[in-house]
């Protein structure tokens, strides 16, 4: 027999409070996550200053980006086990106590990576020390957004709880653009050389000041209303864990919201936030502050429309808002990022259409060039080419030995319009000589078929980068704004902290967090800068059918008590 989340109705009954004091609970909520947020994102925003410092041993600086993607990922690789263990503590003991914990471990671990020295002084203790205080964030991540959903959302009046829960959603975007202010602001002031020598380490020193400011605006709070009257009424969740995924009515619901819900959103929030940022600076060489000038415009014009959807949601319904966003992303990621090559690098556009480079090799003498650990060697021709050209920024296609008429069918060799120049083994006797005629020819080849070292400042048009970013901060609000309300719904109060908790947390931080460190790699390993796009795109379709299907509606839900149990 098939029901609904829950019942329509009020909980005005429960939530007897003013409009000041749900204004004080959503600031206090907000500006605490903002902060919380800030310190996670401050690490991918320094990718690439931080892959030099830490993952200075690695073979090579293509896969120390990769690695330092990876160091990244693996904050959200742990959020899901954040999720159950601090959504158990507040289920059991309470929201306010767990959102104290969760601030102070993700400002100590923020602030220690602040005062790490690097690879050059440590060697290996660096890396690790770092992946574990990302590994520490990713574990107070996890238990922060679910208590700040839970805890909003357990104060919304019913029919606001969309545009309440909405200020929520807006905490990643401003962490994300408070942390890009910080280090713009810190770049300006100190000058790009000495920024990347010591000053990067500023930005993550900050944390302590927001630190002490969460704290203090955490201990003002007091329980939401709904997890006190449940307390009172003895209807509290003594095994939230063996309830939200031991017994199939509810562990039916999380993988609904897993698959039909937050992996499509995580994908289009992460391309639209964060790969958008890489692809600027490492795929296209446009330079850090201008990348990241375009990435705060773009969130400060569309962080608003979080709101907008939020409050749209409580109207017409949350699931066609996500599922719209998610169906738009699907279609226009290759176009959009298409024009961002146009109006970011044009030089690099028209180099590419009149002087295609393609790598001539037998497939199997061409390797994966992905080194987790750092101590792997690519040394054959094929390998040799890929990786001079991944270092250039430059675009390539992948065309096999055999299948050329006249063309090597050992070895390999890279062609620059009408140009060939053959590779070699790096590993090879006479290998030095190799790579410096290698090099001097592919350089001149790429000189000459204008292909540019970097984007050049002048050539790009600013408004239609900004524009083209701003829809993709547009899809992210349209996914994003409604989840937490949305997710709230499903859930019953007993368990609500845990079971909306993890599939949010393993579908950003296992299916988003990974985004950039998939995409890359197929971006290493095919040569064409857009075939990363294929990750998002296919988790979005995959997404959509899912949530179209069998995804129901929640806003007509009534959150007291034990609504929205079961969908069975």
């Amino acid at each position: 027999m098939n029901r609904s989340y829950g019942s329509a109705g009020s909980t005005s009954d429960v939530l007897e409070l003013s409009a000041g004091d749900v204004r004080r609970v959503i600031f206090a909520s907000s500006l605490g996550t903002v902060f919380e947020w800030y310190d996670f994102y401050l690490y991918g925003s320094l990718a690439a200053i931080i892959s030099k410092q830490f993952f200075a041993g690695v073979s090579n600086a293509n896969t120390a980006f990769i690695f330092a993607l990876l160091a990244f990922a693996a904050g959200f690789a742990v959020r899901p086990f954040g999720a159950l263990v601090f959504g158990r503590i507040g289920d059991m003991v309470g929201r306010k106590v767990t959102f104290l914990l969760t601030i102070v471990i993700m400002g100590v671990s923020t602030s220690v990576v602040g005062l790490l020295p690097g690879y050059a002084k440590i060697g290996m203790a660096a890396p690790v020390i770092l992946i574990l205080m990302r590994l520490l964030q990713g574990l107070a991540l996890g238990g922060e957004y679910g208590g700040a959903g839970t805890y909003v959302g357990g104060h919304a009046p019913h029919g606001k709880r969309g545009a309440y829960t909405s200020w929520i959603q807006t905490t990643a975007t401003l962490g994300l653009f408070l942390s890009l202010l910080v280090i713009l602001g810190c770049r300006t002031a100190l000058g790009t050389e000495q920024f990347e020598a010591w000053g990067w380490r500023i930005p993550f020193l900050v944390s302590l000041i927001l630190l002490g400011v969460s704290v203090w605006i955490r201990l003002k709070l007091n329980e939401s209303p709904l997890f006190r009257q449940m307390k009172a009424e003895g209807k509290g969740s003594t095994a939230p864990l063996t309830e939200s995924f031991a017994r199939w009515g509810n562990l039916k619901i999380v993988l609904l919201a897993l698959f039909g819900l937050t992996a499509g959103q995580a994908v289009v929030w992460y391309t639209g936030q964060f790969y958008t940022l890489f692809f600027l600076t490492q795929t296209l060489k446009v330079d850090a502050q201008t990348a990241n000038l375009l990435i705060a415009g773009s969130l400060l014009l569309g962080t608003p429309f979080f709101l907008l959807f939020g409050s749209l949601s409580d109207r017409i319904g949350r699931k066609p808002i996500i599922m719209t966003g998610l169906a738009l992303a699907a279609l226009t990621y290759f176009p959009i990022f298409h024009g961002i090559t146009h109006y970011a690098n044009p030089a690099l556009e028209a180099a590419q259409a009149t002087s295609p480079v393609v790598v001539v090799a037998e497939p199997a003498a061409c390797s994966v060039q992905f080194d987790p650990i750092g101590k792997s060697k690519f040394t054959s021709p094929c390998d040799v080419a890929k990786a001079a050209l991944v270092k250039r920024g430059v675009p390539y296609a992948n065309e096999s030995a055999a299948g050329t008429a006249g063309g090597p069918m050992s070895g390999a060799s890279v062609r620059v319009g009408t140009t060939v120049i053959s590779a070699y083994a790096s590993n090879g006797a006479t290998a030095k000589d190799d790579a410096k005629r290698f090099d001097a020819q592919l350089g001149a080849a790429l000189t000459a078929a204008l292909y540019p070292v970097a984007a050049d400042r002048a050539r790009m048009n600013i408004p239609m980068l900004v524009l083209l970013l701003t829809v993709l901060v547009l899809y992210v609000t349209m996914v994003y704004a409604p989840i937490a309300a949305m997710l709230v719904e499903m859930f019953p109060t007993r368990i609500r902290y845990t079971s909306m908790s993890l599939p949010y947390h393993i579908g950003n931080g296992w299916f988003g967090g990974f985004l950039p460190t998939t995409a890359f790699a197929i971006v290493a390993s095919t040569g064409n800068i857009y075939s990363g796009l294929w990750y998002p795109v296919v988790i979005a379709v995959i997404t959509l059918v899912i949530g179209m299907a069998f995804v129901k509606e929640t806003k007509d839900v009534d959150i007291a008590g034990d609504a929205g149990a079961s969908m069975v």
